[in-house]
């Protein structure tokens, strides 16, 4: 499970493909309608809100909004779309671990979006996440790729019009 801090604007089709049915198992595990992934570590941040199914719901209208803004049919019936009263916290160190680790997925899978993107030094965030200095969350199961790792360093956060 991976559930991006990224904005989803970033991700190819099977990366928000993925990243939609992620987060519908995220918000059944939240919701507690299934008995897998309960204690997934990608979940911490969201059951640390107050309204935990309140933030996946938020972040499904994001992910939501940009596959429609693609012509993709996904189903928004699944969800509830709705505005957290408070955002949720992230790190620079992670919004740029996990740049550094879709770069690497779509090097692979999506070149030609893989090219598009690398040069790319300040990722957005997901607009539900408020980011602040510092590295990668504690929640996050980093591999030992020393690329990873080193593009991972604590910088200024993302700036992001939303």
């Amino acid at each position: 499970m991976r559930l991006w801090t990224l904005h989803p604007q970033y991700l190819d089709a099977a990366g928000l493909v993925a990243l939609w049915r992620e987060g519908l198992l995220a918000r059944a595990v939240l919701r507690g309608r299934t008995k897998g992934y309960r204690h997934h570590p990608q979940l911490a941040r969201f059951r640390a809100h107050r309204a935990p199914s309140a933030a996946i719901d938020a972040y499904l209208a994001t992910v939501l909004a940009e596959a429609r803004s693609r012509g993709y049919a996904f189903d928004g019936r699944k969800i509830r779309p709705r505005e957290p009263r408070t955002r949720l916290g992230a790190t620079s160190g992670q919004l740029a671990y996990e740049w550094a680790h879709l770069l690497g997925k779509l090097r692979a899978r999506s070149p030609a979006r893989y090219r598009a993107l690398r040069a790319l030094r300040a990722p957005e965030a997901h607009p539900l996440f408020r980011v602040r200095r510092g590295g990668v969350e504690p929640w996050e199961r980093v591999t030992r790729s020393p690329a990873l790792l080193r593009s991972a360093r604590p910088g200024p956060p993302a700036r992001s019009p939303h």
